[in-house]
């Protein structure tokens, strides 16, 4: 079986120019245009025109990213039923995350430019409190370097595997890191405005949650890969809640990785600004196609991938409200003795997907009648494994849909 993973990037894939050969696609300088008046901000200008130091600003290259990753996915997929229905599983590093959320239907293209043009401003005004910083450390046992990190008072911002590491904190945290790091390291200090992914972030955490209170979300489409763990998420409010929370919390890209093995992956297709997480998939998931669409001249080969690498989602075929996912690769352990006809309550849960690493809940968010067990207690599951079937009662299809 073949399995496409599309990934989006995060902030520091962005590059002077690189939207310049995209407005001879057609549509694309429509939709940056109305995508610009949603955010406010001019991503024409700024990913055609500006330097590098401007698009270097938080507030300007978040939306920048997400926009330009919103406006190449229509390129690839003009019809959201065609991405449902050939993407195995998606995922975003850090804001791209947001893009990911929309790809797999969870947000609307204008939700998400608002909510990232509030990420991006909260970020940049919760970094200006205080001098800190990033750095990525290469190479080194990751193990030595998170106790090193803990010894310092930083945190490990971005876990990306493959012998890459991002660590964060203030400015003298960091220097004396980069003074005395652990054997085999080597240190090199990022050009970003602060300590993301870090407490440092906690102002802004508590603004975008405030907010998201507003937003309606639908359930993913598709496989949609959490930054928090690598777990498959399949309840759109979730999958809101965790983009808030990752503002302030690590990003875990090596477990999503680790997810995408235990998939099956057989290819990786990177959406602009592309080419830093294809790089990272070709360390750590050897054998596996990858492709960073840079230019439409790379279109002719993502369409030739999505073509030989897409599935039919189980997700597509069977809205995600009535189907309860295992969250990633274990052991169910069934808790409730609910039969077909049974009604379960809201947030019920029906048991647990164990690991070696511990047991994370299977929850039914929305409550609703067992239409059948897909998987009996002690089965072996992979993630994004359909579990149990469920018919909604009451309102909440309402709620879902409103």
């Amino acid at each position: 079986m073949r399995v496409l993973v599309v990934v989006a990037p995060g902030q520091g894939a962005q590059s002077p120019g690189f939207l310049t050969p995209w407005l001879d696609v057609p549509g694309v300088r429509e939709r940056l245009e109305w995508l610009s008046v949603v955010s406010g901000i001019d991503l024409i200008k700024h990913g055609t025109e500006s330097d590098a130091d401007t698009i270097r600003d938080t507030a300007i290259a978040q939306p920048l990213i997400v926009g330009s990753g919103l406006v190449t996915l229509l390129s690839l997929f003009p019809h959201p039923s065609t991405a449902y229905s050939s993407i195995g599983a998606g995922a975003g590093h850090s804001v791209g995350e947001i893009t990911a959320a929309v790809g797999a239907g969870v947000l609307t293209a204008e939700q998400a430019m608002i909510f990232v043009r509030e990420r991006g401003k909260a970020m940049a005004d919760a970094a200006a409190r205080t001098a800190t910083g990033m750095s990525a450390v290469l190479g080194g046992e990751a193990d030595e370097i998170v106790a090193k990190c803990e010894e310092l008072g930083l945190t490990p911002a971005n876990m990306n595997g493959a012998g890459q590491i991002v660590i964060a904190g203030t400015e003298s945290q960091l220097q004396a890191f980069a003074d005395n790091p652990p054997d085999g390291c080597r240190v090199r200090p990022l050009e970003v405005a602060g300590a993301f992914h870090t407490e440092h972030m906690g102002p802004a955490v508590g603004w975008l949650g405030r907010l998201s209170n507003a937003v309606t979300t639908h359930d993913p489409r598709i496989r949609l890969l959490s930054n928090a763990d690598g777990r498959v998420v399949h309840d759109g409010r979730d999958v809101l809640r965790r983009l808030v929370n990752q503002v302030s919390n690590p990003v875990r890209w090596d477990l999503c990785m680790e997810t995408m093995a235990d998939l099956g992956v057989t290819a990786v297709l990177e959406i602009p600004p592309a080419g830093t997480l294809t790089g990272l998939a070709k360390r750590a998931l050897p054998g596996v196609e990858t492709l960073a669409v840079k230019t439409p001249d790379d279109l002719d080969a993502a369409w030739a991938m999505i073509q030989e690498h897409g599935s039919i989602s189980h997700l597509d075929s069977n809205p995600t409200w009535r189907m309860l996912v295992a969250p990633g690769k274990g052991i169910f352990r069934r808790s409730l003795d609910a039969a077909p006809g049974d009604e379960l309550q809201q947030s019920a849960t029906v048991g647990s997907v164990d690991t070696l690493r511990g047991s994370t809940p299977v929850n039914a968010p929305h409550g609703g009648i067992v239409v059948e067990w897909l998987v009996q207690d002690g089965d072996p599951v992979s993630p994004g494994q359909p579990i149990v079937r469920l018919h909604p009662v009451g309102d909440h299809s309402e709620e879902i849909y409103a």
